[in-house]
């Protein structure tokens, strides 16, 4: 393990210049959480507890974001006529500024989280996209990135054509003003389908990669999550995988620097868990904190997330 970044390291490899905006485009969706105990019963009943709330991966890590004190979010997202007003004022609330566009021919996404409430607190999601993954380069602008400091791509933007362009374009304006750049994978089922290959060829240019432990082994073929860290670590300059309970690991340049705790947690949810990891390490890197010490910020998070139900942090109203 390795000591603090240098002044001297690659965009990519440092914390970022403190101040300035995160920038999230992402899916905003409604997540309908049917938490139940054991096996779900094929063909009949099955008890569980139901709640309707805001989320979509984008949306998740912009509120987790905003939670830091002083740290400006704002998110570019698409949604439905449908619930455009209360996404919108959930986001208010929750600190982030949003930015959404509404399609005036689709619904707003929507994805059901079937929660195993035992000890695992395993989660299935049945999802709907909607509106969330029509975003397209006509939603962009480049000034979208005045005042912004570093720019978050929801890895579900790249399994759509429309968002794929957008990702091309707000990757391009993003380098031309030297903002960095994250992507979060978002999905290895999707992963899957898109293919391994164009999956990291589109993100080509991009600073900070956040994967699972499942994708980055996925998008490695390795099956040590510490080996398949190290190897995207030569393809995106910072490369931080999230592992739940083990906790994190930070890579940069081919090699792992640091393995990060995790934070002991009673599992309720974990819905969103990942989310509150990459908002909380992107709110930490805006103030200057180094990668590894921003992925301990992450591990407390994720631990906050998973001991609720719901991807976003509570709120005071």
């Amino acid at each position: 393990m390795t000591g603090a970044s240098s002044p001297n390291e690659a965009p990519g490899e440092t914390p970022g210049a403190a101040g300035g905006a995160l920038l999230v485009v992402g899916d905003v969706v409604t997540d309908v959480v049917a938490l139940h105990r054991g096996p779900l019963a094929s063909g009949t009943d099955t008890a569980a507890a139901i709640r309707t709330v805001p989320g979509g991966a984008g949306a998740n890590v912009a509120c987790w974001a905003a939670s830091r004190d002083g740290t400006e979010v704002r998110l570019l997202g698409k949604v439905g006529m449908d619930s455009a007003a209360w996404h919108e004022r959930e986001l208010a609330t929750s600190g982030v500024r949003p930015l959404l566009v509404i399609d005036p021919e689709a619904p707003t996404g929507t994805v059901v989280c079937l929660v195993d409430s035992g000890a695992s607190a395993e989660r299935t999601f049945l999802t709907d996209s909607g509106a969330a993954l029509r975003l397209a380069p006509d939603d962009w602008s480049d000034s979208l990135l005045d005042g912004v400091a570093r720019l978050h791509l929801s890895g579900y933007l790249f399994f759509a054509e429309p968002c794929r362009a957008l990702v091309a374009a707000a990757v391009e304006s993003a380098r031309a003003r030297g903002v960095p750049v994250s992507v979060d994978p978002a999905s290895a089922g999707f992963l899957t389908e898109l293919g391994v290959d164009r999956f990291l060829a589109l993100t080509e240019g991009v600073d900070v990669l956040l994967p699972s432990r499942d994708e980055a082994c996925l998008l490695t073929g390795l099956p040590d999550p510490a080996d398949a860290a190290a190897k995207l670590s030569r393809h995106v300059p910072l490369v931080v995988v999230k592992q739940g309970d083990a906790g994190a690991l930070v890579a940069r340049s081919g090699e792992i620097r640091a393995r990060v705790p995790a934070v002991p947690a009673t599992p309720v949810d974990t819905t969103g868990a990942g989310d509150a990891f990459t908002g909380a390490f992107l709110a930490a890197l805006l103030t200057g904190t180094r990668p590894e010490e921003a992925a301990a910020e992450g591990c407390r998070a994720g631990a906050r997330a998973v001991e609720q139900v719901g991807g976003r942090p509570p709120t005071n109203t």
